[in-house]
């Protein structure tokens, strides 16, 4: 089943586990300790992770670790990429429109 990049980073604990494993590549088991929920819950958010490509999994001796997948990151910041130059954009049109209002003013 392909599921939606987007789906998977709505949820707050799946971008919590993304912030914890970009730093370093952790196991689920010490994934698991920085939440108040079950060993499965913290699986589960790591298998639509992984189906999704924002991690993959490393095996280290008899460990399996996780670490976040920068390439994919780096496809979602260029979609985004395209609303920021147009909040940007904006922004520099109303400190434009505010500059102009403080002038009339004083």
């Amino acid at each position: 089943m392909r599921r939606d990049i987007f789906q998977a980073i709505a949820d707050p604990t799946r971008r919590a586990i993304m912030t914890l494993i970009a730093l370093q590549a952790m196991t689920p088991n010490a994934i698991a300790e920085h939440f108040d929920t079950t060993r499965q819950a913290v699986s589960k958010h790591l298998r639509i992770l992984t189906e999704c490509e924002l991690v993959k999994q490393k095996q280290k001796g008899r460990e399996i670790y996780y670490e976040l997948e920068i390439d994919k990151m780096k496809e979602i910041d260029k979609w985004l990429e395209q609303f920021r130059k147009i909040w940007e954009t904006r922004f520099g049109q109303l400190d434009n429109l505010l500059e102009t209002v403080k002038k009339q003013q004083s």
